[in-house]
């Protein structure tokens, strides 16, 4: 029995209701009706199809990557962008979040995930007696080392090389198509409406001007 269903009939059980006074039921369906919430409706991006925005709500909806395994995302994306003078790190704009959808969004990439976030921690135990997420700055910088360069690493870290391999191309696109990531770039793109004429620079390798 659904929920809605055993609610009304514990109501119109406890006044003595049955339902042989149908505009009650109707009376108490239609209240019961106005209580439900209703569903968000979907927003649809610029760009996008009806069709992508509905499979994008409900990837978003699924979760993947467990909460130990998002925190070694994180340690692992900051890493490999760490925050600067410039610009915040990877996690800060949001890469972690962008890994697990992209984990949803293209499956093929679950199992080199999983795989190689265990392999992470093992390595680190094998080491360090410990996870990879409590191990110190520097022993996850020794084990990153070991597996950040393919043709300096050793065939025991394949797995590892490939792996990171991943975690470096996601962390990357994740973070240069973010906010913070396209700061970062200096990019500005097409701006409407706004035009300065040609940059000075540009005029005198010309040899011109506007005078």
């Amino acid at each position: 029995m659904k929920r809605r269903d055993s609610l009304k009939a514990l109501t119109l059980s406890s006044l003595g209701i049955t339902a042989m006074n149908p505009q009650i039921t109707l009376a108490e369906q239609r209240e019961f009706e106005m209580q439900a919430p209703p569903e968000t409706p979907i927003k649809i991006p610029g760009g996008r199809l009806k069709e992508e925005a509905i499979r994008d709500a409900k990837l978003m909806k699924e979760k993947f990557l467990t909460a130990p395994e998002m925190a070694t995302v994180k340690v692992l994306v900051d890493i490999i962008i760490p925050a600067d003078d410039k610009s915040g790190s990877a996690s800060q704009a949001g890469v972690p979040d962008f890994i697990e959808f992209i984990a949803k969004d293209m499956p093929q990439n679950q199992t080199p995930l999983r795989g190689g976030l265990k392999w992470l921690d093992i390595e680190s135990k094998k080491r360090f007696q410990k996870i990879f997420t409590l191990c110190t700055k520097a022993q996850q910088l020794q084990i990153v080392d070991d597996i950040a360069y393919p043709e300096k690493a050793k065939p025991m870290h394949s797995q590892g090389v490939a792996f990171f391999n991943l975690m470096r191309n996601l962390t990357a696109s994740g973070f240069y198509t973010s906010k913070i990531g396209i700061e970062d770039l200096g990019y500005k793109g097409n701006t409407p409406n706004v035009w300065e004429g040609v940059p000075e620079d540009v005029l005198k390798q010309y040899g011109v001007s506007y005078d």
